[in-house]
């Protein structure tokens, strides 16, 4: 299947809260209850792109948004301005078709051209695909959070993995 990545725009919204809505109602791959309208994720859009982050789709031929991604900075404390966590949807129906690889690594790139040192995943360790693809992509687990989060009636543990960008010394 043939699919693009860019930037998001407003009118892909539509697509982006679907996607969302879905994992929130699925999966454990967020970990909210409540779905959203358009005029949430038009915010959260909004709210990115003002911060300079980036938010990106993957489309396909007739320009349906199959997946999203975008990062954001890991903790709000200066100290950590060089590092970012990023988020990466799938349409149910096009997931283990490469379009989580292809935003991932689009990601990557935006996230070293913006300067940034260190990339943060945070997955539920049930997710064992995700854990495997950001493996592949040479992100290392740094760190497993036991039964930090709760859905579906049960709790769920946290891995985190990281990705060095780059090797430059630190900055101010």
């Amino acid at each position: 299947m043939m699919f693009s990545i860019r930037d998001a725009q407003v009118s892909d919204i539509p697509g982006i809260t679907q996607i969302y809505n879905d994992a929130v109602l699925n999966t454990t791959a967020i970990w909210n209850d409540s779905i959203v309208d358009d005029s949430n994720r038009i915010k959260w859009l909004d709210e990115r792109l003002k911060a300079g982050f980036p938010v990106i789709v993957a489309g396909d031929n007739q320009e349906s948004v199959i997946g999203y991604g975008s990062f954001g900075d890991w903790r709000a404390w200066d100290g950590y301005r060089h590092t970012v966590e990023h988020s990466v949807y799938v349409r149910s129906d096009q997931r283990r078709k490469g379009v989580g690889k292809a935003l991932m690594l689009a990601l990557l790139d935006r996230a070293r051209a913006c300067g940034k040192h260190v990339m943060v995943a945070g997955v539920t360790s049930e997710n064992t695909a995700s854990i495997r693809l950001h493996e592949d992509l040479g992100f290392k687990v740094v760190g497993n959070l036991p039964e930090v989060g709760t859905k579906f009636g049960r709790w769920l543990d946290l891995m985190f993995l990281q990705f060095t960008l780059n090797k430059k010394d630190a900055t101010r």
